[in-house]
């Protein structure tokens, strides 16, 4: 080969280097371009595995702000709880077992009839702290004196433990009015919920709501014990009749929701009940033991129809009442002492993170089968948050404080529940 081939061979090597080292860089290129597409594909998609959200524009869509609120709102949740967790943490086992009870003013201080919040209550109140005060037609004079004895009662516990009480009656209208039964007071009473369930229009429920909680706000009251979500759905009860917002358990729904929002636009948190319905039993609770035949399945297509409705509306407290489910529970515990049904049920199965209550416990449903003590333990073992009205408040009190002594129940089984309290009221503080 001579020199004149030696060079236009090596010109021609040169160009085919030049040609591969192109085609190298551009198979780089391109396996770079698709890596960032493929990495951006990805960090698009939600961690559920949902398809990707492609963005034309840096505008938000109304999907994106929703979804902004919605993690906003889960954020102010999740503060309350962290801040109820840590003032649990700093309260004595003995405070925080007291604030599991609701009780009358006379279970409080020992006294016959309490009709003012005085040294004798302030005493009682600062030895032992109890999450709320239940007052009845007796405790409730007028204006002016239920006024002074809620607010002197708020100021003790303010003082004794930073946060609120809760100040409760039973004010539903109608035949159970505790309020717009006594003229002293000078309201009007809504009337029975049958009258208003049978108009058919849930605002005449939002209504009743708002005109309740309008003079229990200015009373002083947070809390009522209503609506009524039981569906009547056994025309020989007699508990509830009047009570009862209908037959028609989507009806039922609507109206106790409505209600429930009127209570809370005033101020007062509303408590939903009788968990899992009355409105079926023939017997009366407060007489003996009462019992419903209905199976799971019946129950989740009528009788809580109305409860799941309240809890997705956001309800704080729900009532479980002395019912005894056989079909459902195998035997005739009543339904406030069965963890099938706080637990399994309300709970786990309709989602529900809020506050559970007891009926009162000196109920003959309660009282004749179990001792107070034995009672409000199976109560907290089955889940429930709040023990309402024992027959006998010391026994129950002490009850519950040995269990967790002799390991019974945990102290963290007290502290779930006394979490769920707090939160409650740290949100009524703000």
């Amino acid at each position: 080969m001579n020199q004149e081939e030696r060079r236009r061979r090596r010109q021609q090597d040169t160009r085919n280097a030049i040609v591969i080292l192109i085609i190298f860089l551009m198979v780089i290129a391109l396996l770079v371009i698709s890596g960032v597409y493929v990495f951006n594909r990805f960090v698009r998609t939600d961690n559920s595995g949902s398809q990707e959200v492609v963005q034309v524009d840096d505008t938000e869509t109304p999907a994106e702000t929703e979804e902004a609120t919605e993690t906003e709102q889960e954020e102010v949740i999740d503060e309350l709880t962290q801040q109820a967790t840590e003032f649990v943490a700093g309260m004595t086992l003995e405070d925080k077992i007291a604030q599991m009870f609701m009780i009358t003013p006379e279970a409080l201080t020992g006294y016959s009839n309490v009709t003012a919040a005085g040294d004798a209550t302030k005493e009682a109140y600062n030895s032992r702290p109890v999450g709320g005060i239940i007052y009845m037609s007796n405790n409730l004079q007028g204006t002016e004196q239920t006024t002074t004895m809620l607010t002197n009662m708020q100021a003790i516990a303010n003082e004794r433990t930073g946060l609120p009480v809760f100040l409760s009656v039973d004010e539903e209208g109608g035949s159970v009015a505790r309020i717009a039964g006594n003229s002293a007071f000078g309201v009007t009473d809504v009337g029975d919920m049958s009258a208003i369930g049978a108009t058919g229009d849930a605002q005449n429920a939002y209504n009743a709501g708002t005109v309740i909680g309008t003079y229990l706000k200015a009373l002083g009251f947070n809390m009522d014990f209503a609506p009524v979500a039981d569906v009547l759905t056994n025309s020989e009860n007699t508990v509830i009749g009047d009570r009862s917002f209908g037959s028609d358990s989507q009806l039922v729904a609507q109206m106790v929701v409505a209600e429930l929002e009127g209570l809370s636009d005033q101020g007062i948190y509303g408590v939903v009940k009788h968990f899992p319905g009355h409105g079926g039993t023939a017997e009366d609770s407060h007489e003996g033991t009462a019992i419903s035949e209905k199976t799971l399945s019946e129950l989740m297509a009528e009788e809580l129809v109305p409860f799941q409705q309240a809890i997705d509306a956001g309800v704080s407290v729900v009532m479980v009442g002395h019912i005894s489910l056989p079909n459902i529970t195998g035997d005739y515990t009543p339904a406030t002492l069965s963890p099938l049904m706080v637990t399994t049920v309300l709970r786990e199965q309709m989602g529900y993170d809020g506050i559970v209550i007891t009926d009162g416990m000196n109920m003959s449903a309660i009282t004749d089968s179990y001792a107070s003590d034995e009672a409000a333990v199976l109560a907290v073992t089955a889940g429930v948050d709040m023990i309402l009205m024992p027959e006998d408040y010391e026994t129950a009190y002490n009850g519950l404080l040995a269990a967790v002594n002799d390991g019974t129940i945990t102290e963290e089984r007290i502290d779930e529940s006394v979490i769920r309290i707090v939160r409650l009221k740290l949100e009524m503080s703000q």
